[in-house]
């Protein structure tokens, strides 16, 4: 018997500036998710982006604003796995 996934828990991005290429995003203990708006999600981690830079994502994302030009800048391929 197969045990079923759980399911994403994805939090709309809040986009506060109207531009933004986040459309939803996880947060988990060490870790983000970021689906953007063409569909395409990537995992980041503390290992793949540096634990620095997943907190302020953690802070961006909450914020609503800021989030899609941060990971444009600074961590943009040191994703730990791309899902779609």
């Amino acid at each position: 018997m197969l045990t079923p996934k759980k399911p994403r828990m994805f939090t709309r991005y809040k986009n506060l500036s109207g531009a933004s290429t986040v459309a939803r995003y996880e947060i988990a203990k060490d870790a983000m998710t970021i689906r953007f708006a063409d569909n395409t999600v990537y995992i980041y981690t503390n290992q793949s982006a540096d634990p620095v830079n997943i907190a302020k994502m953690k802070t961006l994302a909450l914020a609503g604003k800021g989030l899609g030009t941060f990971i444009e800048a600074n961590v943009k391929n040191r994703f730990m796995r791309k899902v779609r």
